[in-house]
């Protein structure tokens, strides 16, 4: 079963959610966080994006894709005519950690309650996930991002869509030809949500 068609949410509100997230030490990133990126955006977004972790920048600043790559995603949201407070984005775990690496399984699974009342509340229509790690936990797939970018996928009962796309990182690293695969898909992103607007 994918993460997007998990129960709904032991939380009545987003703001008890919010202040649980806040306050959360259940796994041991909670050590050595400086503050939790609980997320950031528009609370009725119809886009809701979803990243792995927060990296050094946004632990220090509270809010998810700061630095470099947040510069990219923003830019990106804009060249399909939106804005950044237009939309919500989140990571799967809510604390950095260590050096960047890839979440271990035990700490996703103390974040995971917090990111499936995220998507409960904000019940998008179209759900992006930036890099494979993302990709993988919430199509519950093994399959790689390259082979899943730019495809769409049915999330939340069907009431929703799931878009893999290229991590803004990994983008910033492979350059040109990575830029146009990451243009591509928020085209398809654009179309998709042009659809269930309709």
């Amino acid at each position: 079963m994918s993460l997007l068609d998990d129960p709904a949410p032991t939380w009545s509100s987003w703001d008890d959610l919010e202040g649980d997230a806040l306050g959360c030490t259940k796994c041991a990133l909670a050590a050595g966080r400086t503050q939790v990126v609980f997320g950031f955006g528009d609370r009725n977004a119809d886009l809701v994006f979803v990243g792995e972790g927060p990296g050094a920048e946004e632990d220090r600043q509270g809010v998810p894709f700061v630095g470099r790559s947040g510069a990219l995603l923003t830019r990106l949201i804009e060249g399909i005519g939106m804005r950044r407070d237009d939309v919500y984005i989140c990571n799967v775990v809510k604390c950095r950690p260590p050096a960047n690496r890839d979440p271990l399984p035990g700490e996703i699974t103390s974040c995971r309650p917090y990111l499936e009342a995220q998507l409960d509340l904000l019940e998008p229509t179209v759900v992006v996930t930036l890099g494979n790690f993302a990709t993988k936990l919430l199509l519950d797939t093994r399959e790689g991002i390259t082979k899943l970018r730019g495809r769409e996928f049915p999330a939340r009962g069907g009431t929703a869509v799931l878009l893999p796309t290229l991590h803004p990182a990994a983008v910033l690293r492979g350059g040109g030809p990575t830029l146009a695969q990451a243009r591509a898909d928020f085209v398809v992103v654009k179309r998709a949500l042009a659809r269930a607007r309709a």
